[in-house]
């Protein structure tokens, strides 16, 4: 390698913790690190164990294989330049490197974090039983005609992952070396950190004190944010290899254990293939997706792995949002429902998560988190409810569960009476037009929730136009359920059931027709929303698209049209919608700079690749007979090739080439995509013939 490959691989163990670096080796992130330990699963996340240095030395040559950044009077320099011996690198099964001197000598690494938890099978929804194991195996095979020395100093901390180390007399690392292990714990300010322990095959360890200062961290220091960081190493482990051996070692979260079994030259091989089989258990019920790239829906499966965790606290699944950075989010967790759990007819897992965000319930609002012993319980949004309604609604279209609708009736109607009677941040309805509304600027409640300073960037007060389709949308579900509810023979109350269907029917109808506001004649669009004073807002975003996307649409076809041709001309990029019409003078091309610039950016233009979802569901619906007008090619290429190996960025830059931005895996991207597979992967240039989802019974006027 001439120069520094700085593309990302990322394992994750189904409990929120995360090994992650570069292709080159170096750390460019904060949160790059080889055992990133969710303590409090999916949450909580530590740095613990950053990396090995590692040397090898052959014939009395040493060769340093590490690649480090570091700042040093200002200047950013590379020490030691280790990429340069690095003749390959693959990330099926696991990341592996190779290091080499042409036919001299060849070193090998794998990286493989196993799966944290035992379980019945996530596919369920069954309680996860079991303790949170935290670990990560690493393994280094010699190849040579001599024998040779390997020498690897482990660099760790004990931090947050969003923040960063100092050397510091308040704090200290305490080790206890035993026969192939040493067992490490952080001490600060007289409190005890996590312990964790270090163990190896084979080798000579020797305690050596040293700290490291001043790692850059380039990808921070391009974000605006504190970039430089010191780690601290207990020692050295020094191992003589002959020709074909292996030494192999674990971090593990924890106090020392008797059970731990020995590590040996096949233990990552065997570790390999448990996850092989977990992985084809988890998906072997499976349905096959039909179209000419049954591989790649493989690949999108196995990404959405990297997302499903445990709450082995309250013994729940969970959802992260993204890694690195984002938790169990309500919002992003109902958005994936659909693609990891109904497309994959994993239902019980759906209706557990479903029932669990249900109970959560207060006043009508789902909370932004879902919350735990330790964290604070946030309501700040209008559309977790609603979204809420919505895929129950898909869930129950799918299965025909109508024992779970018996029992999530009551939330339904709590979310409904506490619309309509006022809730939280004055969320409330207007009567004269049966719309969602609200009137604090300083609250973002949409999912463009961006505020600097205080003010609201993209502020959406008023009645946004998605908002009040998913009310729509939700109304005209619950009288759906409210008539099937009194046809039931088990069912009390009938008549009262038959009046709430009625009263929900009316309020469907009038919301029906006040959301013809939204109707931009001139524009051939919808307004972005009505503002609290009832001007009109024309910004061309693409809310209109999800607003059609719902599975109860109250818009005309040949609007849903119109709508739908204005995005595709001015929203539409190979990696997804732009979250602004590039026309705007508010429109910002680029997401980057720092962390001011960056929010100030993040709605005004920003490509979101998840809205590709919503955009096909809209197209199969309402231009069933045109082909979809989208290259999926180059996000695909993305997904196989850059950013991050077999995942997909968060945001991509609204102006070409659309460099992505944001966190490096976003799991709504590829829960849409699993969701439209059978559309998204089928030969180019056949005609989308309906998805299936959207083409709901709501009342869809011609």
């Amino acid at each position: 390698m001439n120069e520094l490959d700085t593309r990302e691989w990322l394992l994750t163990n189904g409990l929120g913790s995360f090994a992650s670096g570069t292709v080159c080796d170096a750390r460019t992130r904060t949160y790059h690190g080889w055992l990133v330990a969710a303590l409090d699963p999916p949450r909580q996340r530590t740095l613990l164990f950053s990396h090995l240095e590692a040397s090898l030395e052959v014939g009395g040559l040493i060769f340093a294989l590490g690649t480090n950044v570091w700042l040093a009077n200002q200047v950013e320099k590379i020490e030691p330049l280790g990429y340069r011996l690095l003749q390959e690198f693959s990330v099926d099964p696991v990341p592996t490197w190779c290091w080499g001197m042409g036919e001299q000598w060849q070193l090998s690494r794998q990286i493989m974090m196993p799966y944290g938890i035992a379980q019945e099978g996530r596919s369920t929804g069954a309680p996860l039983p079991g303790q949170a194991n935290n670990r990560v195996l690493v393994q280094y095979r010699y190849i040579g005609t001599q024998l040779a020395i390997l020498r690897l100093r482990p660099i760790i901390g004990d931090r947050d992952f969003h923040h960063h180390q100092q050397e510091s007399l308040r704090l200290s690392f305490s080790q206890l070396v035993g026969s192939n292990q040493v067992f490490l714990q952080a001490l600060q300010a007289g409190k005890t950190g996590t312990p964790w322990g270090l163990s190896w095959s084979q080798g000579h360890y020797q305690p050596e004190e040293t700290w490291y200062w001043n790692y850059y961290y380039p990808e921070e220091a391009h974000r605006g944010l504190d970039y430089l960081e010191d780690l601290f190493s207990p020692g050295y482990l020094t191992v003589w290899l002959q020709p074909g051996e292996t030494v192999t070692l674990e971090a593990r979260v924890g106090l020392p254990a008797s059970s731990i079994a020995e590590l040996a030259s096949t233990t990552v091989d065997q570790a390999i293939q448990v996850e092989e089989r977990r992985l084809e258990r988890e998906f072997l019920h499976l349905p096959q997706a039909v179209n000419s790239q049954p591989a790649m829906w493989e690949r999108l499966l196995r990404a959405s792995d990297q997302f499903m965790v445990s709450q082995v606290t309250q013994k729940v699944p969970a959802i992260v949002a993204g890694y690195h950075w984002f938790d169990d989010r309500s919002r992003d967790t109902l958005l994936c429902l659909p693609g990891f759990t109904l497309t994959t007819k994993r239902f019980l897992l759906a209706r557990k998560m479903l029932d669990q965000l249900g109970r959560s319930s207060y006043q009508g609002l789902i909370p932004n988190v879902l919350p735990n012993e330790h964290s604070e319980v946030v309501y700040r949004n209008i559309d977790c409810a609603l979204w809420w309604i919505e895929t129950l609604g898909l869930y129950l279209e799918a299965t025909q569960d109508w024992e779970f609708l018996l029992d999530q009736y009551e939330v339904v109607k709590q979310i409904y009476k506490a619309f309509t009677a006022g809730t939280l941040y004055n969320i409330r309805i207007d009567a004269s037009d049966g719309l969602i509304t609200w009137d604090d600027a300083s609250t973002p409640l949409t999912w463009m929730d961006t505020i600097v300073a205080g003010e609201a960037i993209t502020p959406r007060h008023g009645k946004p136009i998605e908002i009040n389709a998913l009310w729509y949308s939700a109304l005209c579900w619950s009288s759906q359920w409210a008539t099937l509810l009194a046809e039931r023979p088990d069912v009390e109350n009938a008549d009262r059931l038959l009046n709430q269907a009625r009263r929900y029917a009316q309020q469907a109808e009038q919301v029906n027709v006040s959301l013809q506001k939204f109707w931009h004649d001139q524009q051939l669009y919808l307004y972005d929303r009505i503002e609290p004073d009832d001007r009109l807002d024309a910004t061309i975003r693409p809310n209109a698209v999800l607003a059609l996307s719902l599975h109860h649409c109250a818009f005309t076809a040949e609007q849903a049209r119109q709508v739908l041709y204005t995005a595709r001309d001015r929203l539409l990029t190979p990696y997804g919608l732009r979250s602004l019409d590039p026309a705007d003078p508010a429109y910002w091309g680029m997401c980057s700079g720092n962390s001011d610039q960056r929010d100030r950016a993040y709605h005004q233009g920003t490509v979101w690749s998840w809205l590709l979802g919503p955009f096909v569901r809209a197209w199969s619906r309402f231009c069933p007979e045109e082909p979809l007008p989208l290259d999926l090619q180059p996000l695909l290429t993305h997904f196989e090739h850059e950013g991050c190996f077999s995942t997909i960025a968060e945001i991509f830059d609204g102006d070409a080439p659309h460099t992505p931005r944001g966190a490096i895996a976003h799991a709504a991207t590829i829960a849409e995509l699993l969701r439209h597979w059978e559309v998204l992967g089928g030969e180019k240039g056949e005609k989308v013939r309906g998805a299936g989802e959207a083409g709901g019974q709501g009342k869809i006027k011609e």
